[in-house]
Parts: structure tokens; C-alpha cells; sequence
């Protein structure tokens, strides 16, 4: 199922739902939740993109996931979690529906076929943190960009070129690949020159086809 796809989905599944349920249009950088706010919703993103982030006690941040159109976020309310464990901030205008955790928990007791979107959805997402684990402790920081940057792009088998969201810098990438925003910059100069990724003030950061080329060599 496409992100597209999913996004119509989530629209449909939830568009005849009666209240508690809420669609908020946001601009850039707003905050959505905070890490330690009591966890009581699951969002599904229809438009737009929203980063999570955890911060330590000292202050330092990581990024753990970037979220486009036809998938959610929260949903450690549904299993328990009493208070958030990550902030959730939108990365430009971007688009949700908040579903109140008691209705979400009734929706997917009641609603079959919500219930199987959203159980696809959550193993897709288990299965791409387990291949992000694999990659954090075997491979280089070099292919963990480039995996990195295909994710964020949606990068499709079929797709020839595709545009990573406005708001990503070399340090929200360095967060995510652990490694220091110099390495980054080497790395991103390097595809750059390869014909694997281009800039442009219009589309910002767009990434093409051979940048598979590092993820896939051994």
C-alpha cells in the first residue's frame, strides 16, 4: 500500500467517526505533543510530515522517526504508556486527525477493516525499526544516509527521483544516523557529486535512483 494510498484510507476509515475526534491543520515547527505530556490520542497524518524526538536529561536531542501522509503516531496509549516518551513537532504545514484513546481502543474492537489497516501499518513499522536496528550495528555511517535519506523521500522500487521534506537539515541527519554533522557533510558533497542527490532553492534536497547504489553494495 502506498503512503497515498494509506493516507485515503485513514480519510475514509475515520471521516464518519463521531466525536471525540479532531482535524487539525498545523504550520511549520509547531509542536504537537511534548516528551512527558500524558499520552491520551493516536494521530494519523492526511497531509504533511511530523518529526519525533527524544531528549536526554542533559538537553541533547535525537530525531527516531520522520512521519509522512498514511501513517500515525501515539499509539504507545493504546498498550498502557501513561505519558509521552518522544515530542512530535510538524515538519511544514501538515495536516491530522486525533482519535481520544478510549474511542481509538473501541474503533479497533469494532471496526474490522480499521482495524486491519492499522495492524498492517504497525507491523510495517516493526519490521522497518528491526531493519533500522540491523543497520545501526553493522553497516557504515556512509549507507546508513543513504537508507536514511531513501526512507525519508518514500523512495518506491518504481521511483526515478523523489523530494525529501522541507525542514531536514545535516543535523536533524546526523541525530538520526549517530554520527556528527562534518561526516554528514562529506557524505552529502560526496552523493552530490555522484549525480546521487541534488539541491535547488525551489524543491530543496531531491534524491535519485543511484543513491540504491550505496544501500545495496556490499
Amino acid at each position: 500500500m502506498t503512503a497515498g494510498g494509506a493516507a485515503a484510507d485513514w480519510g475514509t476509515l475515520l471521516g464518519g467517526l463521531p466525536r471525540p475526534k479532531a482535524v487539525a491543520e498545523l504550520s511549520a515547527n509547531q509542536t504537537i505533543f511534548r516528551q512527558g505530556q500524558a499520552a491520551d490520542a493516536v494521530y494519523f497524518i492526511l497531509g504533511g510530515k511530523v518529526k519525533l524526538a527524544v531528549a536526554s536529561p542533559d538537553g541533547k536531542e535525537a530525531i527516531v522517526a520522520t512521519l509522512g501522509p498514511g501513517e500515525f503516531f501515539g499509539e504507545g496509549c493504546l498498550a498502557g504508556q501513561p505519558a509521552r516518551m518522544t515530542t512530535a513537532t510538524a515538519v511544514g504545514e501538515c495536516r491530522l486527525t486525533r482519535v481520544d484513546r478510549s474511542t481509538m481502543a473501541r474503533l479497533l474492537r469494532d471496526e474490522p477493516a480499521l482495524s486491519a489497516v492499522f495492524i498492517g501499518r504497525l507491523l510495517d513499522r516493526i519490521v522497518r525499526y528491526e531493519a533500522d536496528f540491523v543497520d545501526q550495528m553493522f553497516n557504515s555511517s556512509e549507507k546508513r544516509l543513504a537508507r536514511i535519506l531513501l526512507l525519508l523521500s518514500h523512495f518506491s522500487p518504481e521511483s526515478q527521483t523523489e523530494a525529501v521534506a522541507a525542514g531536514i537539515n545535516q543535523e536533524h541527519l546526523a541525530q538520526m544516523v549517530g554520527t556528527t554533522r562534518s561526516r554528514i557533510n562529506h557524505f552529502m558533497n560526496k552523493f552530490r557529486k555522484l549525480g546521487f542527490i541534488t539541491y535547488s532553492n525551489g524543491s530543496g534536497l531531491t534524491v535519485h535512483r543511484g543513491l540504491r547504489s550505496v544501500v545495496m553494495g556490499d
